[in-house]
C-alpha cells in the first residue's frame, strides 16, 4: 500500500464526494467493475473499499466517488487537493465481463451511479446500444448524470420526489425497457441492495440477464477475514475475491440486508476511543 496525493476534489451532493487521487500503475491497469481500500491516516485508521470510477492513465489518477457516512469518510472528506491519503491498494476484485449484447441497460440508485459509471463507458464501447436509468431520492442527491448522459443512447432519469425526470422508482422504466420488442442482452442494476433486489424481480420476469455489484462489510480485501460473504446460488462467496459483481438472480439479498444491518446499534451507539488520542 502507497501514499496518494489528493489531486482534485468536488461535493456533488450535501454528503457525496468526488476525488482523484494520484495512483499511477492503478489507473494503467483498472478494469471495470474492480476497487481500491483505501487508508485515510496511519493512526489504527479502518481500512475501507471504494469502487474506482474512473481512471486518467496519463494523469496518473484515479477517480473515486463517496458518501460520508462514518468516521472515515469523514475525515476523507476533509482532505484537501495537495493532502495526502496516507494508503491506497488496488486494483481489487474481479472486472466486469465486457462484450456486445446487442442492447444492454444499466440501472444506478443514489451512489451506486458512480461504480456503474466505467462499465457503462466500457459496455458502450464494446458496441452496444446503453440504456442508462439513474434514480435517487430527490434531484439534489443525483450524481454524475452529465457522464452518463455522455455515454447513453437513452437515459431516464427517476426521482423518488418527483423533483426532477420522472416521478417513480427506478424498477418501472426498467420493465418498460425489458419489455420492449427487442429486449435487452444484459441488466447492470448497482445501487442500494433492496433496490437491487426489486430490479432483479423485474428482470427476472422478462428473463433478462442481469448483474449486480455489491457492496459488503468488508476488512483486508482477499479473502482472508470472510466479512463480505455472501450467498449466491446457496453458495457461500467471498465478494472481495469473487466479486463484487455477481449473477443478481442468484444472490440471496435477504441474507446480505441482514448482514449489512448487524451492526446497526452498535454503530449508532460507538464512540471511537481512539478519539481521545486525537
Amino acid at each position: 500500500m502507497t501514499e496518494s496525493t489528493v489531486f482534485y476534489k468536488e461535493q456533488l451532493s450535501e454528503s457525496v464526494f468526488l476525488m482523484r487521487l494520484e495512483a499511477p500503475l492503478i489507473s494503467r491497469e483498472r478494469q471495470p467493475g474492480q476497487f481500491i481500500i483505501l487508508q485515510v491516516d496511519n493512526d489504527l485508521g479502518e481500512r475501507i473499499p471504494l469502487t474506482i470510477a474512473d481512471a486518467d492513465p496519463d494523469e496518473g489518477s484515479i477517480t473515486i466517488v463517496f458518501q460520508v457516512v462514518g468516521k472515515t469518510t469523514e475525515l476523507l472528506a476533509k482532505l484537501e487537493v495537495g493532502q495526502k491519503v496516507a494508503a491506497l491498494v488496488g486494483p481489487l476484485g474481479k472486472p466486469t465481463h465486457i462484450e456486445n449484447f446487442g442492447s444492454v441497460v444499466c440501472v444506478g440508485g443514489g451512489i451506486g451511479v458512480a461504480p456503474l459509471h466505467p462499465i457503462a463507458q466500457a459496455l458502450k464501447a464494446a458496441g452496444n446500444h446503453v440504456t442508462i436509468i439513474l434514480g435517487a431520492r430527490s434531484r439534489d442527491l443525483l450524481i454524475l448524470e452529465q457522464q452518463m448522459t455522455a455515454i447513453a443512447d437513452e437515459i431516464i432519469v427517476c426521482t423518488d420526489d418527483g423533483s426532477y425526470g420522472r416521478k417513480a422508482l427506478v424498477t418501472e422504466p426498467l420493465a418498460e425497457v425489458c419489455s420492449r420488442e427487442t429486449k435487452p442482452g444484459l441488466a447492470v442494476c448497482i445501487g442500494p441492495p433492496i433496490m437491487m433486489k426489486f430490479c432483479c424481480a423485474t428482470t427476472k420476469r422478462f428473463d433478462v440477464p442481469t448483474v449486480v455489484s455489491l457492496n459488503a462489510i468488508m476488512v483486508d480485501g482477499t479473502g482472508m477475514c470472510g466479512g463480505c460473504r455472501v450467498t449466491v446460488g446457496g453458495q457461500t462467496r467471498f465478494v472481495c475475491v469473487d466479486g463484487p459483481e455477481f449473477d443478481g438472480h442468484l444472490v440471496d439479498f435477504e441474507n446480505l440486508m441482514n448482514r449489512l444491518s448487524a451492526y446497526k446499534k452498535q454503530e449508532g451507539e460507538h464512540k471511537c476511543k481512539l478519539e481521545r488520542f486525537q
